[in-house]
Parts: structure tokens; C-alpha cells; sequence
């Protein structure tokens, strides 16, 4: 089914479907009016009315006007229609209530009602009025609205006035809205939209981790997951991105030596905050929020008399969207013989990675590969043994020894991630790069060209995009929470409530999962409304 989209109407292709669904309703299914040979009705009061639609696709399924110029339509059949109201200070008149047969008793009312309430106390209008067809007055009775004067219209199209004041009005607008609404989109960097398939596979019955068909399930995601990153190896866990890299600080101990860890953002400055809590020695090298990283001190760091045995960066920094340059981290490494680690959390499944000749990598299954959270992974390039001095959690060696599975593991989980992975990062031929990755790009240009629409600038160069993930400066007039919070009104979730995007003024737009293209109107309808032209940046990955 296409996604709603609800606006005021204003192209004349717009005005023209209403004057076909006003016809069908009014006309056909209504005998308000004469037919005519058009199928066309245009209600003269429109053009001083604000009109609503629902869209769906380009179609119009549904529309409701609302105006406050004298003389109402009723007016011209209650002479005395002041006399019949409660004391009020400026009313509106809701007309031409219309939705196609097919859309009625669901999100198109819902919709309709909560634009319609939401205008009317905006305006600060204090009482609705309505002709409501009589087949009808039962419903706007348990809406709120009250009966008032005699029933006025015609023996074959007889209505009723009624009107309503907003605390009747707002409880149930709430409560429809909330029962026929559609589910948010998520523009988050996780929990991400799953596909159909990846649902369906959380609805399986649960299986042991220690019964053979979970062992080759399990060895089925281990595959497809080294094939997809290019690793050799890869043990999976059961928790997030943070288990992940503490037990990469783990291997790194392990390994002994000095290291080198960079950031250019929250997620490389946490790099160094696991570093720190594992007791490793090493050099911080650190750039602004947005800058690439500092690949020319790093190789100085590297050159240098106590020669670092490793280094330890996020290869797609989720803070600010910016890609770092994977080859040439892992070419400054190669050359001065030391070990390459990488944070992967956000680039696996968003943008094609290779890991060939990366020693330690991690990723999580709730970001680009459009699963559940709950599984993280830690691809290595080199046997990892057991250590007995590492926490029992934390030691990858023993899940090698293990066949992955030392420890409970949810079967849930893995069939999840397993349905993503043939879903979404199956190659249509050998050597291909599946299709996922030019759909995303498809959409991040979109979305760009879309933002650009209404004013918005990337701030990072495209070369250096983390594809999918768009991290917005509001300037210090605007509060991203006030942004965010808009946008969650309108049922667009988008990543604005951690401290490090507070602190900053940063909202971020994130397209990881299934995101329709229709459902995403209102986001530049909010920017267009809620940023002034001109002075909003877009710090973009790379």
C-alpha cells in the first residue's frame, strides 16, 4: 500500500481531484446536487477556505476544507445562528467532508481530523460548525460535536448543524489518530525498519543453540557475513556495539605494545574511552567533529622511535556521517608494520567494505544490515586461541574453539539477521556488489537534492560520505530538541535526544532500513516550516 501523505491543497491538479471527489460524494453518493456531464463539483466557498488532502501516491483520497469568513454556507439556512451557538469568540465552518469509499473508517480520517484540529488551534478558532449529513450525525455525536437548530437541507439529503469546541474535540482526535495511525519511520542509526521477511523470521519458533540445526544456522550467518565484509573469520556475540569493541580492547591487550587511536568525533573519542578501561598504552591522536582523520600525524605517530604495534579508528563515524578512508589506514599500517583495527558499527551493510588485510573489525546487526539489535560481531583476520586471563564473555578465542556458540545465543536473532542477509546483501552474480548498496546511494542523493530544496547545504564534501547517514547543525537561533520533537509529531523518528547531539544542536537523518520515499514528504515540509532558508548546514558523511 502507498504511503499517506497529508498537506494543504495547493497545485491545480490537486483542486481538481477534490472537485471529482467532492462530485462522487456530494453528487453520487449524496444527491446534494445535479449531475453534470464534468463529474466535476467546485464548491464556491473553497477559494476562501483552507482545504486538506490526503495523497496517496499522486491520487486524492480525501479532503476537508475549513474557513472563518462570514457568511457560512449555513448561515444562508439558520438566519439565526448565533442565537442557537454557545458563547464563543471566533468560529470556523468545516466543509466538504469527503473520502473515497474505499479509504473511510481509517488513517485517511484519523489524518484528516488531526491536521484539521491542529490548524484550528492554531488560528485560535473556539468553535467548529458543520452540516452534517444526516446518515452521519450519529458518528460526529460520538466525535463531540452537539446538534443544534432543526435539521436543514432536503428530504433526500437532509443534515443536521453541529458544532464542537476543542476539550471535546482533542481526546478523540487523539485516540483515533492514535488507532488508525501508521507506524513511524524510523530515521535512526537503530532500532532500523526491518524488511517483511526479516519480521517473519522473528515470529519462528525458538530452537536450542546447542541443537544441530542452529549450529548451521549459525555457520550459514558466519559466512554470509565474511563473505559480505571480505574477512576470513568472524565470532558473534550476544549484545551491542560497545560488547564489540570491548572485546576488541580484549584482542589489542592481548597483543601487547604501544598503539594509536584516532577520533574525528563521539565514536572515536569512545574508541579511546575503551583504550582507557582496558589499561592499554597509547597515543590519541584527535581532529574536529566532521574533519578527516589525521592520517599525516598518524604516520608520523607511526615513524617514531617507540613504534606503535597497532592502530584503532572508526571506519564510518556515525556522529557526524563521516567515512573515514579505510585503504589508506590500512596502507599506513601495512607500511610500518603495525595492526589495524576498526570500529565498523556503521559503514557494514551501508557502504561495500573490505576487510582484506584489516587484522580486528567490529559491527553490530541492528544498523546497515537492517536487523534486530542484540548480535555483535568481531571479524578477525589471524586464529585467536583461548586466553584464560580475558573475561569468559569477552574471549573470542573460545567462541573459535567452539564452533561460535560457547554461550547461550538467541536462534531468533540469528534467523532475523539471516533473513536480512539473503534479502538484502545477496549479489545477483559472482562479483557484483549487491544491489542494497546502489539503492542507498540512490536515496542519499535524493534525500540531498530533496534537502537542498528547502535550503540545506552539506557541510562535508560527498567524497567523504558515510552514505545513509546525514548529521544536521541547526544554527543557535533553532533547538535541535525543538526540531526533533516536530518531526516526531509527524511520526519521522530521527536521532536528535543523545547528550553529544544536544550539546552540539545536531539532528541526524539516518536511512539504514526500509524507508519509503513518499513517507518522507512531511521531513522536508517540516525543515521548509521549521529552518529559515539559508541558515542550516548538513555536517554529511563521506
Amino acid at each position: 500500500m502507498t504511503a499517506l501523505r497529508f498537506k494543504v491543497a495547493s497545485e491545480a491538479w490537486e483542486f481538481e481531484q477534490v472537485a471529482h471527489l467532492n462530485y462522487a460524494t456530494f453528487v453520487e453518493e449524496i444527491p446534494q446536487h445535479p449531475p453534470n456531464a464534468d463529474r466535476s463539483l467546485v464548491d464556491r466557498g473553497l477559494a476562501r477556505s483552507t482545504c486538506f488532502i490526503a495523497l496517496e501516491g499522486t491520487r486524492v483520497v480525501g479532503m476537508v476544507a475549513v474557513g472563518d469568513e462570514r457568511p457560512f454556507s449555513i448561515d444562508r439556512k439558520l438566519p439565526d445562528l448565533e442565537a442557537l451557538l454557545p458563547p464563543h469568540a471566533r468560529p470556523c465552518e468545516f466543509r466538504l467532508l469527503a473520502i473515497d469509499p474505499a479509504r473511510r473508517g481509517g488513517r485517511v480520517f484519523a489524518g484528516l481530523a488531526r491536521h484539521l484540529w491542529r490548524h484550528c488551534r492554531a488560528e485560535g478558532y473556539d468553535l467548529g460548525i458543520i452540516s452534517a449529513a444526516g446518515s452521519q450525525e450519529r458518528l460526529y455525536r460520538h466525535l463531540g460535536f452537539v446538534s443544534f437548530g432543526p435539521p436543514i437541507g432536503t428530504p433526500d439529503a437532509p443534515y443536521q448543524g453541529m458544532y464542537v469546541t476543542w476539550d471535546r474535540l482533542a481526546a478523540t482526535v487523539e485516540r483515533i489518530a492514535v488507532e488508525a495511525a501508521e507506524p513511524p519511520v524510523l530515521l535512526l542509526p537503530g532500532p532500523v525498519e526491518p524488511c517483511p521477511a526479516v519480521r517473519a523470521a522473528l515470529t519462528a519458533p525458538p530452537i536450542s543453540h546447542r541443537s544441530a540445526a542452529f549450529l548451521a544456522l549459525a555457520r550459514e550467518v558466519r559466512g554470509r557475513l565474511c563473505a559480505l565484509a571480505g574477512a576470513s573469520r568472524v565470532q558473534i556475540l550476544l549484545g551491542s556495539g560497545t560488547l564489540a569493541n570491548d572485546a576488541a580492547a580484549a584482542q589489542l591487550r592481548r597483543l601487547g605494545g604501544r598503539g594509536v587511536v584516532c577520533a574525528n568525533g563521539e565514536f572515536g573519542d569512545r574508541l579511546a574511552g575503551h583504550a582507557r578501561r582496558a589499561g592499554l598504552e597509547f597515543d590519541f591522536l584527535e581532529e574536529p567533529w566532521g574533519e578527516p582523520l589525521p592520517y599525516d600525524r598518524l604516520a608520523a605517530a607511526l615513524d617514531g622511535v617507540a613504534r606503535p604495534r597497532w592502530v584503532w579508528a572508526v571506519h564510518g563515524e556515525t556522529s557526524t556521517g563521516v567515512r573515514n578512508d579505510l585503504p589508506r589506514l590500512r596502507a599506513l599500517a601495512d607500511a610500518r608494520g603495525a595492526r589495524l583495527a576498526l570500529d565498523c558499527v556503521s559503514t557494514l551493510g551501508m557502504v561495500p567494505v573490505d576487510l582484506s588485510g584489516v587484522w580486528l573489525a567490529t559491527a553490530v546487526s541492528g544498523k546497515g544490515l537492517a536487523a534486530p539489535s542484540g548480535l555483535a560481531m568481531i571479524f578477525h583476520a589471524e586464529p585467536i586461541p583461548p586466553d584464560p586471563r580475558l573475561p569468559a564473555y569477552l574471549d573470542l578465542g573460545q567462541y573459535a574453539a567452539s564452533e561460535g556458540v560457547p554461550f547461550t545465543a538467541s536462534s531468533l536473532l540469528y534467523g532475523a539477521l539471516r533473513a536480512s542477509l539473503r534479502r538484502r546483501f545477496t549479489a545477483r552474480a559472482p562479483g557484483e556488489a549487491p544491489a542494497v548498496f546502489a539503492d542507498r546511494v540512490a536515496l542519499d542523493d535524493w534525500v540531498r537534492a530533496r534537502l537542498a530544496g528547502v535550503g540545506l547545504e552539506a557541510m562535508a564534501p560527498v567524497d567523504r560520505r558515510l552514505v545513509g547517514i546525514l548529521t544536521v547543525r541547526l544554527p543557535g537561533t533553532r533547538s535541535s530538541v525543538e526540531i526533533g520533537e516536530a518531526l516526531e509529531a509527524r511520526g519521522l523518528l530521527v536521532h536528535y535526544r543523545n547528550g553529544y547531539l544536544i550539546r552540539r544542536n545536531l539532528v541526524q537523518l539516518c536511512f539504514m532500513g526500509e524507508v519509503a520515499r513518499e513517507r518522507l514528504e512531511p521531513l522536508f515540509e517540516i525543515l521548509a516550516e521549521c529552518v529559515p532558508r539559508g541558515l542550516v548546514r548538513i555536517a554529511a558523511g563521506s
